[in-house]
């Protein structure tokens, strides 16, 4: 559906003009942002179904994995899936501890912009006369 961009007959009243400038200007924002939001669902689709294939994968690959490395080696299957498990949970204690650590400061740049322009308009104000 295309947005209407022009309703009727120019307006002669500048509030008229502005109001329908606002109006045209809302439609338009509520049709990209539908059409946003499709987007983002897809790609919410897409990305859960590439997350639970690659788990899928990854835990058929290491199983099949430890099983070959069984018979190959004569090793008993049950200690090798817990080797692989101790691999696992201690990539997963590294991640945890790197997660913990505090981030780095967000909009630096932009929290000291806001600050200069702050200064700046302080300057601008007239002295307050006392009367």
């Amino acid at each position: 559906m295309e947005p209407k961009l022009h309703p009727g007959p120019s307006p002669v009243d500048w509030r008229d003009a502005l109001g329908e400038l606002f109006t045209t200007r809302a439609e338009l924002i509520r049709l990209e942002s539908l059409a946003a939001a499709k987007g983002v669902v897809s790609k919410i689709i897409f990305g859960a179904t590439l997350g639970i294939a690659a788990l899928l994968g990854w835990l058929l690959l290491l199983a099949g994995g430890i099983g070959l490395l069984a018979t190959t080696t004569g090793v008993a299957w049950s200690w090798l899936t817990l080797a692989a498990a101790a691999l696992h949970l201690l990539v997963a204690l590294v991640a945890f501890v790197k997660l913990r650590r505090p981030a780095p400061p967000t909009f630096s740049h932009t929290k000291a912009e806001f600050q200069r322009d702050r200064e700046w308009l302080k300057t601008l104000n007239p002295p307050k006369s006392k009367l």
